[in-house]
């Protein structure tokens, strides 16, 4: 790789990189390895390379590692029942392997709990959107050199066109409103700090036509493109999105398995107890099944991404399918189940819309008077929590907006969950809608925005499985523990409930096991 080429492949990945560097990584027998190296170990936090990011400890710079790197591995949905078929252990670890060991880190990277700020002001208002566009628009200006909108606005006259300064421009802005014209094109009205534009994207231009047909409001993007005559409209050429970048992370050293549930609706009359108490028979090993009993053993950790309870009052006429009424009561007997667990697996619990904690999104962990009936295993966490499992960074989020995406962007749908989770990391963010099913609050700093970049995106909500792969991100969706509803009936969503998706921590290869037959 000469310098042209070395640079060349940073900028594809969204950075620049100093002169230094360059001559640094040139100098190497093997640049690309290098390269590689640096991209597969890089901060997302960092915009401009230097010496000082690039590491050669550890590395054989005579490695050419694009020759022998391997191709992520694929999520493998094997669905296993529990108790009288026979268990795929393919990707599980075997006899040799690493025992788990009784200590199983967590770390919590970023949480809501004890750090909201909101009060419902006004100005708050403004401040978490210039939040947001703040944070987002800074991961697409890496990307292209992008003009304030108001620089747009201050130039419109007539003949601009043939100003050469403005023969083709690029602009980031937070979308305010999509509307359709008379011929089919869409023209979309962007907004940013300092001003309001809109940009046309044509038929003709089907594939910037797709990418628009995926908007929706409150999104940050960038868009280059040519300004018309009078300087009041872009016709797009190319949209530019927060999106993750096209690299590949190495997974090494973490060993053992994690179980991700959501949606478990204790007190609930459709809670499956009998499905349940088989999920909780498999942690502690009791089972004939040798297979399910060594795959039970290596279980490090269990992740809940919300509604550990059904609540009280969620919906009219909620208490008619209740089987314990009292929140309070709900809570102390999911802590019964949940002391049922052996005690070396952490346990990591998010709230979701049925818990008790307010509505508004982001949501704080469980209150005191509620934690104190769990088992010191437990760690509370709010909701969305970003937590670090020994090396293996969880992004868990109960996955309320899926329902404004359901709504909204074609071929998302309840029962594919994961298309929904895909349109989150193209757009680097949890809940772009603001003011739609998902209420919203305003704090200074916008937590749904996907700063770091996790291995795992971890959702529930719409009691339907899904497992996918994004740009190396793994991205699930953990079912339920409820049977289908009246509600869920009314409106035609088949839950897939009783099947647990479990993550090999080493390689992130996920195995469904079954516990619903």
């Amino acid at each position: 790789m000469n310098e042209v080429d070395v640079l060349t492949a940073f900028i594809e990945e969204g950075y620049q990189i100093s002169p230094e560097a360059v001559d640094m990584i040139c100098s190497q027998p093997n640049p690309r390895s290098i390269v590689r190296h640096v991209l597969e170990n890089i901060d997302m936090s960092v915009l401009v390379i230097g010496l000082e990011h690039i590491g050669l400890d550890g590395l054989d710079p005579g490695l050419d590692t694009s020759l022998v790197a391997e191709k992520p591995l694929s999520p493998v949905l094997e669905s296993t029942n529990t108790f009288n078929s026979t268990v795929d252990t393919t990707g599980f670890q075997d006899q040799n392997a690493k025992p788990v060991i009784s200590e199983n880190p967590v770390s919590i990277l970023s949480d809501i709990t004890d750090n909201s700020t909101c009060v419902g002001e006004y100005m708050e208002f403004i401040q978490y959107f210039r939040n947001r566009y703040s944070k987002l628009s800074e991961i697409i200006r890496s990307r292209i050199n992008a003009r304030p909108i108001e620089s747009l606005v201050r130039n419109r006259s007539p003949g601009m066109k043939g100003n050469g300064d403005f023969s083709e421009v690029s602009v980031i802005g937070m979308i305010s409103e999509i509307k359709s014209t008379t011929n089919g094109h869409k023209i979309i009205e962007i907004e940013d700090p300092t001003g309001i534009f809109s940009v046309l994207v044509r038929m003709a231009d089907k594939e910037l036509f797709e990418q628009a047909s995926h908007f929706v409001l409150d999104e940050v993007v960038g868009f280059t493109g040519a300004l018309t005559n009078d300087g009041k409209l872009m016709i797009v050429k190319k949209i530019i999105l927060p999106d993750l970048p096209n690299i590949s992370t190495k997974k090494s050293g973490t060993f053992g398995k994690a179980v991700l549930i959501s949606d478990v609706h204790v007190g609930s009359t459709t809670f499956l107890e009998e499905q349940w108490e088989r999920f909780l028979d498999f942690l502690k090993g009791d089972t004939d099944n040798e297979a399910l009993a060594s795959i039970a053993k290596e279980v490090r950790y269990i992740v809940v991404a919300g509604d550990l309870v059904d609540g009280v009052g969620i919906y009219p006429g909620q208490d008619a399918e209740l089987s314990i009424l009292d929140i309070y009561d709900q809570y102390e007997r999911a802590a019964e189940y949940f002391a049922e667990i052996p005690k070396h697996i952490k346990i990591i619990i998010s709230p979701g819309n049925h818990d008790a904690v307010r509505q508004a999104e982001p949501q704080p962990r469980l209150p005191e008077r509620i934690r104190k009936y769990f088992s010191d295993n437990v760690i509370f966490v709010g909701n969305p929590a970003m937590v670090d499992l020994d090396g293996v960074k969880i992004m868990m989020y109960h996955g309320r907006s899926i329902d404004d995406l359901v709504a909204s962007v074609p071929g998302v749908s309840y029962q594919d969950p994961t298309k929904a989770m895909v349109e989150m990391m193209k757009f680097r963010h949890l809940s772009p809608m603001y003011g739609s099913r998902v209420s919203i609050a305003p704090e200074k700093n916008d937590h749904f925005v996907l700063n770091q970049i996790p291995d795992i995106l971890h959702c529930g909500h719409v009691h339907t499985v899904g497992v996918e792969w994004y740009k190396n991100v793994l991205l699930i969706n953990s079912g339920t523990w409820q049977d289908q509803t009246e509600f869920q009936k009314r409106v035609n969503v088949v839950p897939t409930p009783a099947q647990v998706p479990v993550v090999d921590l080493e390689n992130l290869r996920t195995t469904i096991l079954r516990f619903d037959e």
